[in-house]
């Protein structure tokens, strides 16, 4: 059986995640391998959530999660950083990393001594590829790739702090989501 190319980024997060859950305060429902049952059904999976096969999972998790936002054109730049996007994708949708990429290379720029802004969409286009390619050979010495996971970690937990307002049905999650995803991958 040949090994399925993307399983070094999918087999972790799959771990974390865990098999089927379906708690009562979780806004997407039933989940099984970490994914939600209107992902499971929007990419033709039929069958009971409990009974989603692995590999399944994997096939959904390689389109909807790399393939579709573009987080597999980053591998040429960063193992490391696609593990990040492509986790925060996973748990907060994938526009939300490429928003927090784009948001921390215009931080990061020099003022745009480095490369242009660029802009804040959540679309991982050519230009968002090219600022960071750019952003990462000017701070190579300088633990570009260490400083960017941080930001990217900074930007997730706020967000986290923004979806959770008091008395929420998140808070639920909270204190997992603060434990098991910021600085997990780093």
């Amino acid at each position: 059986m040949v090994p399925h190319p993307h399983a070094f980024l999918i087999d972790p997060l799959v771990g974390r995640e865990g098999a089927y859950a379906n708690h009562p305060s979780d806004r997407g429902g039933e989940t099984m391998w970490g994914m939600t049952i209107a992902q499971a059904r929007r990419y033709g999976y039929k069958g009971a959530m409990r009974d989603m096969p692995r590999k399944e999972a994997f096939r959904i998790y390689d389109e909807r999660y790399l393939i579709e936002p573009g987080f597999h054109h980053v591998l040429i730049l960063s193992k490391a950083i696609t593990e990040e996007l492509f986790d925060t994708g996973v748990n907060m949708g994938v526009s939300w990393p490429a928003i927090f990429l784009q948001t921390a290379l215009n931080k990061l720029n020099r003022r745009g001594k480095d490369y242009p802004n660029v802009k804040v969409d959540g679309d991982l286009g050519p230009a968002t590829l090219q600022a960071l390619a750019r952003y990462l050979r000017a701070r190579k010495a300088q633990d570009g790739e260490a400083v960017m996971l941080k930001a990217l970690d900074i930007l997730q937990g706020g967000r986290y702090f923004d979806i959770t307002p008091e008395d929420d049905q998140n808070e639920d999650f909270f204190f997992g989501w603060l434990r098991n995803r910021i600085g997990v991958l780093a």
